[in-house]
């Protein structure tokens, strides 16, 4: 990307509506912009940053045999009827729409009753099963308060696997592939050394839940942890009964804020059972499906990393995030023609900042908006033939040789 021809354009000042840090920076930066209240649109740089952490889910998720597609985002009421949840006094985050003929169509806020609804057409028998099937989804929630920018919003896009098992055995062992998917999830987003699975209550479904949590100064959710942080605990499970269950009644806990980052769900039959989701086994006898679901809000883990990593320059990104690895800063005439040949050929690789604009306000904008590796270009550095490269992260700066510098390209 040059910046000489988008339109993205930053801003020196935060919005003044704007509290959490994330989308004061993510606004001041070029990644997004603001519609309304906990609504936001994502820029180019913005969604770059989502496909990349999108493409590192598929990944992990791919690997461990699940499949992805696509579902709609309105509802057909009948699957939610079903199982009780169409109600908004049952389920209060329903964005809801009339239809010009009759009727209510909803704006979904989660899947499980639509895809369980559709693997009728597609499960009839123990051959069928297991299946592991993900979706990348818009959902939409009603939250009565929108906050924390793009960590809370009522527009936000999730990622949602469910799995469909024959029995309790085999969703066991699907949950424990999933959990490892995650844990390298986490670690390959740059959060896996302060993201932890936490105990947090099973509600109907089961005794206990997972949610992965990064612990975070500006977090909603309050945890418990030990020592060596290898029990972590959900505030609401945090008691004595809980603590003697998971035979961790010595231990000393702290308290401490964290964001939630993803979840993991046995469901059981909560789903399969309304919905008459059965199979027949090697006997011929009709069983219901088992079912588990695991969730990853995208834009929220990019809102949390903003909040995790960010400094009090700007954005600063894990390379295998960054829209970009190099923030090449252009001056001078030599300088830029010299930049534009190494841009060319590697336009995936380099944001250019070719503008006609001062050098300061070129490696300020270079600071906020967070490439891993800044490179400065310009007439003095290649008298001596080499460029300036400075590390985003630690600020350490060093001159290379030009021809160094593109061959690492």
């Amino acid at each position: 990307m040059r910046l000489s021809k988008t339109f993205i354009k930053t801003l020196r000042d935060a919005p003044k509506d704007e509290q959490a840090k994330n989308a004061q920076l993510l606004i001041r930066a070029g990644y997004i912009h603001k519609e309304m209240a906990g609504v936001y649109d994502f820029l180019p740089l913005g969604l770059k940053v989502l496909e990349n952490i999108k493409q590192i889910i598929r990944e992990e998720l791919n690997a461990i045999g699940a499949e992805e597609l696509q579902m709609t985002a309105l509802q057909n009421p009948e699957p939610w009827k079903a199982t009780d949840r169409w109600d908004a006094k049952k389920m209060d985050v329903w964005f809801k729409t009339e239809l010009s003929a009759g009727g209510e169509l909803g704006l979904a806020p989660t899947h499980e009753e639509p895809l369980t609804n559709m693997m009728r057409d597609y499960i009839s028998s123990y051959r069928d099963l297991p299946v592991l099937a993900y979706q990348f989804q818009t959902k939409f929630r009603n939250e009565l308060r929108a906050k924390s920018g793009i960590m809370r919003t009522r527009e936000f896009l999730m990622k949602d696997l469910y799995s469909f098992s024959p029995d309790e055995e085999t969703h066991k062992k699907i949950y424990a592939e999933v959990e490892k998917a995650y844990a390298k999830i986490y670690e390959r987003l740059g959060i896996g050394a302060e993201t932890f699975e936490t105990f947090a209550s099973g509600g109907v479904f089961a005794k206990y839940s997972h949610e992965y949590q990064t612990l975070l100064n500006v977090g909603e959710d309050t945890v418990y942890y030990n020592k060596d942080k290898s029990v972590v605990l959900n505030k609401e499970v945090y008691n004595p009964e809980v603590l003697k269950d998971l035979g961790a009644s010595e231990m000393t806990f702290e308290e401490t804020n964290a964001a939630e980052v993803g979840n993991i769900f046995t469901l059981k039959y909560k789903y399969s059972e309304p919905l008459g989701l059965k199979f027949g086994d090697a006997s011929g006898e009709k069983r219901t499906v088992f079912m588990g679901s695991y969730g990853i809000g995208v834009s929220r883990v990019m809102g949390v990393i903003v909040e995790k990593m960010a400094d009090e320059k700007g954005l600063v990104w894990p390379e295998n995030i960054a829209p970009y690895k190099y923030h090449i800063v252009a001056m001078g005439e030599k300088g830029t023609e010299k930049a534009l040949e190494i841009y060319k050929g590697h336009e995936d690789e380099i944001l250019l900042d070719d503008r006609d604009a001062r050098f300061g306000e070129k490696m300020k904008d270079a600071e906020l908006m967070g490439m891993p590796t800044r490179v400065v270009i310009s007439d003095r550095t290649l008298e001596a033939r080499e460029v300036e490269v400075t590390d985003r992260k630690t600020g350490e700066t060093k001159q290379i040789a030009i021809d160094k510098f593109v061959a690492s390209l």
